[in-house]
């Protein structure tokens, strides 16, 4: 019976806690320090007081992220019940913090791992952290939309023969556009190679709850899954989850965590992830038909403007585009004569509309459990206007999102090593020692390791030139550049 109370998708417990603490009245001699708000009352009045009185600190009626034995506890075995996974682990350093957990617990110095170019800067980051050598897949490029696709699976396969002492393989599930590879058979090859299959579902959460959708990283039989549920999912931002299948000891993954996670778990985050879960579960297939009717309702749309390129489903090829997220509404905008970018500012300061990013090919609306038809109808006809007002010449645009890297040497070596800032222009032929990103999406043009060629200088000014957010290097305004003072490896 107390397994049965445990599993019943009904229960919030970390939420619940909460709710019993808050009429407990408790008098706080503990952190932190606004003790329910009283200390900061323009905190108070900004956040609410139903948010700062339960901005708690861990005790023992409600448990502990770094050990959990009761409510937390609870809640993750709920979690990992209703995403079907061995495990799950609430996290809240992001998906950032859940990636890097993953890379962490199977790899170690000098370890290869097997994975997309196209990865978020994270994996990249916990290969500095442990040391772990990347081997790439280089992902295929729809040269028309200008934009990176999955991993075909002849290209996996030779990696695999080809490195047979890699000790994992990842996998993106979907990309950022909803471009998903053939996961299913991606897992079974690594498996019968005795290797782990890591999946980065940042982009994914709602594949576990909706009909029709791309399968999921532990449907599929991966080993580890980090699910941004604060994307699609509707829970707090920097809130996520860590999936892990039955291979993976739940023991060594929370000691992994708590290598970098906070020891003070937010509260906020944490219940936060519980009634997110339990909304998921009870509600998600029927909210996510919907949000797929309002992405298929808004590419019928702006397909019928002219000149943009809503691509969904009919880029599948069966390989390199196995499946496509249907919820994702990307949008091709070089047709028109605007970088996404420039499209994207469009939206913001003309129309008051706040899209996902937009690089210099496209633009993503983002779409999830919280969006109506009505918001999409002022961005279709948001779109319609800057095509009348705006439409150019489109010869001039570059569209090539992606360039094959050079690799020198590993992540950690090049970011610990020696190192000289130079101008940007006269880095060529130079190794990188740091990030070079468009942020969002947060894919490096260059990490530390990579050798600096003209085609990706080039890319880099024209990026800069159209407006991207562009981060990861020391100077802010990416003027210099950091390189190696010599090349090793």
């Amino acid at each position: 019976m107390e397994n049965e109370r445990i599993l019943d998708q009904n229960r919030a417990p970390i939420y619940e806690a909460l709710q019993t603490f808050r009429q407990m009245r408790v008098v706080p001699f503990d952190v932190p320090g606004h003790k329910r708000g009283r200390g900061n009352p323009e905190l108070t009045e900004f956040l609410g007081e139903q948010c700062v009185s339960i901005d708690v600190n861990s005790m023992k009626p409600l448990d502990n992220l770094c050990h959990p034995i009761s409510v937390i506890r609870q809640a993750e075995e709920l979690a990992a019940d209703a995403f079907g996974a061995a495990h799950a682990f609430l996290m809240v350093g992001g998906t950032t913090s859940s990636v890097q957990t993953m890379v962490l617990s199977v790899c170690k110095r000098g370890d290869k791992i097997i994975m997309p170019r196209n990865v978020h800067r994270s994996v990249i980051n916990a290969l500095v952290l442990c040391g772990a050598i990347p081997v790439y897949v280089n992902p295929e490029v729809d040269h028309r939309l200008g934009i990176s696709l999955g991993m075909k699976r002849e290209q996996v396969a030779k990696a695999i023969r080809e490195n047979p002492d890699a000790v994992a393989v990842l996998v993106n599930n979907p990309t950022y556009y909803g471009i998903c590879s053939d996961l299913r058979s991606i897992v079974k090859m690594a498996h019968e190679a005795g290797m782990y299959c890591l999946a980065d579902e940042a982009h994914g959460t709602h594949f576990y709850f909706g009909e029709n959708m791309p399968v999921s990283a532990m449907a599929a039989g991966a080993d580890m899954a980090a699910v941004s549920m604060h994307k699609s999912g509707g829970s707090l931002t920097q809130s996520s989850l860590l999936l892990t299948g039955p291979a993976i000891q739940e023991g060594h993954v929370r000691k992994i965590i708590n290598l970098t996670q906070t020891t003070s778990g937010s509260y906020l985050l944490m219940s936060s992830l519980d009634i997110s879960r339990r909304n998921l579960a009870l509600r998600g297939n029927k909210v996510f038909r919907q949000v797929v009717a309002m992405a298929e309702y808004a590419r019928e749309e702006i397909n019928a403007i002219g000149g943009y390129y809503a691509f969904g489903r009919e880029l599948v090829n069966g390989d390199s585009i196995f499946d496509f997220d249907p919820t994702k509404l990307s949008v091709h905008t070089r047709d028109i004569g605007l970088a996404g970018i420039e499209v994207y500012d469009l939206l913001r300061d003309e129309y008051d509309i706040q899209i996902e990013f937009g690089d210099i090919g496209n633009i993503l609306a983002y779409l999830s459990i919280g969006d109506r038809y009505q918001e999409l109808e002022r961005l279709v006809s948001a779109l319609a206007e800057i095509r009348r007002r705006y439409q150019t010449d489109s010869s001039g645009l570059m569209n090539q999102e992606y360039i094959d890297p050079e690799v020198v040497t590993s992540p950690q070596e090049a970011f610990y090593a020696d190192k000289e800032s130079v101008p940007l222009e006269d880095s060529v032929g130079k190794v990188c020692s740091e990030f070079v990103m468009c942020y969002p999406p947060g894919i490096p043009i260059l990490a530390p390791g990579e050798r600096i060629t003209k085609e990706i200088l080039e890319y880099i000014q024209y990026a800069k030139a159209k407006g991207c957010s562009m981060t990861g290097t020391e100077d802010p305004d990416i003027e210099y550049i950091n390189i190696l003072t010599q090349e090793v490896g």
